[in-house]
């Protein structure tokens, strides 16, 4: 956190109050680093023999020791006190007895608990009021500080790199790493750069991606490197904008206001870049519609000052899914990829799907987008831009073949046939309307015609090999063809009769 000029309330800054004239009675280099500095919640008297049930964390407890009469058990004692979190114990000497027993002295060594003395001439209620005002001190100040960085925020949201100002500003106020992600979940800017260790900011990488999957606003926090990582996405609910990671401990509700005002201009100035965004990507269909015709000399003009030169040819083309959950995230991403790689990738929206072109080099970045986004993405063969329409085509074909997440290429579509082309689902309802004569009439007479005519087809349409092929007579098999006839209402004597119906007995398999 920024420094303020009033010291937190500790123990420390309660033994630094001269007019006190408090005595620490065991060693700071005695006592565990930063033991006398812990922040202090209230002072609190009492002699009872257990007062933990009375007390709550974070407490310095005085005592004058008049629980100590008729017991001396004082580890037991100290003990407590420790569990319940009481910072410190002060001892009221010249009250009951004279000086600080030695066995509470020794009882508080071994459990790491700081003792100091309050002399007599010092009365508990002034060492009461002392805390009251230190705490009352830290509070203005952190509220004050708290204005000052909201006011100081502000003023950087103003600038023209505004939304970059505004996080440098809230790194140097909370004097943390900050780091900015987009919708696609990867790392846009952080600060100070390099401050946060490649492994703790993948940890968070993942948990941001996680996040931005489901697709609702959220705030989560994890535990990386040793420090506390605060997450909160940007932007509304079914359109997350990106997220804020930062990472500081123990974020106190003044804080936690400056990060509040810092999320809420972050995410105004993402959703402010939307009618921006919106306009680039216009101009980008229109340049993916002028490919379309074959011609790439206006989109190779056009392109050249905004986006880069286009991609060298050979190329692949690739096509995504028309609706998807995260395109908008995909388009952050794919532009972002883009400014890095002038003249490697350029994407654009077509009728349907985001079209991606890419150097025949560049086919790990398909493969990257597939696993991103966990979306289908069509590759079309190495083509040049005078063939441009028909690689879509072949990127659309592919996609249409492949259901899981990955990438499908044409190539292997078309090594898979033109039955694997036509295996759409609204092909098989066809082929199986196309046979359902057949199975109705097997299932009430208890014939193989289906079997039949599937091995006669199978076998060149002979009679004697199909015959051969189910043990039965040729005769047999050629009155069963003639009833798939009648039943079918067809006539299989012509090749294109034969061919459709072999068409439907593939597809129905």
């Amino acid at each position: 956190m920024v420094d303020t000029a009033v010291a937190p309330p500790s123990l420390r800054a309660l033994l630094a109050r001269r007019d006190l004239h408090l005595r620490l009675v065991t060693g700071e280099d005695e006592l565990s680093p930063g033991s006398i500095d812990r922040p202090v919640r209230w002072v609190h008297s009492s002699d009872l023999v257990d007062p933990t049930p009375f007390l709550s964390e974070g407490l310095v407890l005085l005592t004058t020791g008049t629980q100590f009469v008729d017991t001396a058990d004082y580890t037991a004692y100290v003990d407590r006190l420790v569990a319940r979190g009481v910072r410190a114990l002060g001892f009221g000497t010249e009250v009951v007895r004279d000086g600080i027993p030695a066995g509470l002295a020794a009882a508080c060594l071994t459990a790491g608990m700081p003792l100091f003395e309050v002399p007599y001439r010092t009365p508990f209620i002034a060492v009461a009021r002392a805390g009251a005002e230190a705490i009352a001190a830290d509070a203005y100040a952190r509220r004050s500080w708290s204005l000052a960085a909201q006011r100081a925020v502000s003023l950087a949201a103003l600038r023209p790199d505004g939304l970059t100002a505004t996080l440098v500003e809230l790194s140097r106020q909370l004097d943390c790493w900050v780091g900015l992600f987009d919708a696609a979940g990867a790392l846009r800017t952080a600060y100070p750069a390099g401050s946060l260790a490649t492994p703790a900011v993948d940890a968070v990488t993942t948990e941001v991606t996680t996040m931005l999957r489901r697709g609702t606003r959220a705030a989560s926090s994890l535990r990386v490197a040793g420090s506390a990582v605060s997450l909160q996405t940007l932007g509304r609910g079914g359109h997350l904008r990106g997220a804020l990671a930062i990472a500081a401990d123990d974020l106190d509700h003044e804080a936690r206001s400056v990060v509040t005002a810092v999320v809420a201009m972050a995410a105004l100035a993402l959703e402010q870049q939307d009618g921006l965004s919106r306009a680039i990507g216009t101009f980008r269909a229109g340049l993916v519609q002028s490919l379309g015709t074959d011609d790439p000399t206006l989109a190779r003009r056009a392109s050249r000052d905004l986006f880069g030169p286009l991609p060298s040819a050979p190329v692949l083309v690739a096509l995504t899914p028309g609706a998807s959950s995260r395109s908008a995230a995909l388009g952050e991403w794919l532009e972002m990829r883009a400014q890095e790689g002038r003249g490697e990738m350029f994407f654009g929206r077509g009728d349907d799907g985001l079209v991606i072109v890419v150097t025949t080099a560049g086919r790990a970045l398909l493969d990257e987008i597939a696993d991103r986004f966990e979306i289908v993405v069509g590759c079309s063969a190495p083509t040049g831009y005078d063939a441009f329409s028909s690689a879509l085509a072949q990127a659309r074909t592919a996609r249409e073949r492949l259901s899981a997440p990955g990438v499908a290429d044409f190539a292997d579509t078309a090594r898979a046939g033109l039955l694997a082309a036509l295996g759409s689902e609204a092909a098989r309802s066809v082929a199986a309307g196309a046979l359902t004569p057949l199975r109705a009439h097997d299932e009430a007479q208890g014939s193989a015609l289906l079997e039949t005519l599937d091995a006669w087809l199978a076998h060149d349409c002979s009679h004697e090999a199909t015959a051969q092929a189910l043990g039965i007579h040729r005769h047999t098999v050629r009155a069963r063809i003639g009833q798939a006839e009648r039943v079918l209402g067809r006539d299989l004597s012509s090749f294109a009769a034969r061919a459709e119906i072999w068409t439907a007995l593939r597809l129905a398999e």
